[in-house]
């Protein structure tokens, strides 16, 4: 009996000591700094994207799903490539069809949607569209920038952009840097694009 007494005390003090143990707090210091706490995401994590394609030849082809937020590089036939995409949202959806690359900027600039900037270039109204936003007095325009732009049709391309995890352009299909990137170094214009739903 007592030493089953002895056994629930030394229990408790080492559970009493466990809850103000310094190495299990958050703002404990480290060598390295502090304790990694969990910071919310600007956007969603991507372990889909990835690119294989670099020693494969063959014709180039990109089909994108509009469904799963994919686009999918080939070829020759042959898949070498994935990456998540944000699509357009709800008022500017992205078309389907069959299209081809019509263009290639790598240093694109929207001319329609961008920001509206003051002499001294700090923004006087952000995410505008020219469409609908008129231009203030002494205000001048700052498009968007859409790096390694491939244009499929009309205004509508694929390009280096923010990726939330659901549609959300004004219609372009947004890629992460590395796939645009990669996309771009290996379509040309010509180069046949699905896009279904």
């Amino acid at each position: 009996m007592l030493r089953n007494l002895l056994l629930a005390l030394l229990a408790a003090t080492f559970a009493v000591g466990c809850a103000h143990d310094s190495r299990t707090r958050d703002d404990t210091a480290y060598l390295g700094g502090f304790r990694h706490q969990a910071q919310p995401q600007r956007a969603n994590f991507d372990n889909v994207s990835y690119w294989d394609g670099d020693n494969v030849s063959g014709a180039p082809s990109v089909k994108i799903n509009l469904g799963e937020q994919r686009a999918y590089f080939y070829k020759g036939g042959e898949l070498v490539g994935i990456s998540v995409v944000s699509t357009g949202r709800e008022g500017f959806g992205t078309n389907a069809g069959n299209f081809h690359i019509i263009q290639k900027d790598k240093d694109h600039v929207s001319s329609r949607f961008g920001d509206y900037l003051n002499a001294d270039g700090s923004i006087l109204k952000k995410e505008i569209d020219r469409d609908k936003d008129p231009m203030p007095k002494g205000a001048r325009y700052d498009g968007a920038k859409m790096p390694f732009f491939m244009r499929i049709v009309g205004g509508t391309g694929m390009h280096e952009g923010f990726l939330p995890g659901y549609p959300a352009s004004h219609g372009c299909i947004r890629m992460p840097g590395f796939m645009a990137q990669k996309f771009f170094e290996n379509v040309n214009v010509g180069t046949p694009v699905s896009i279904t739903n």
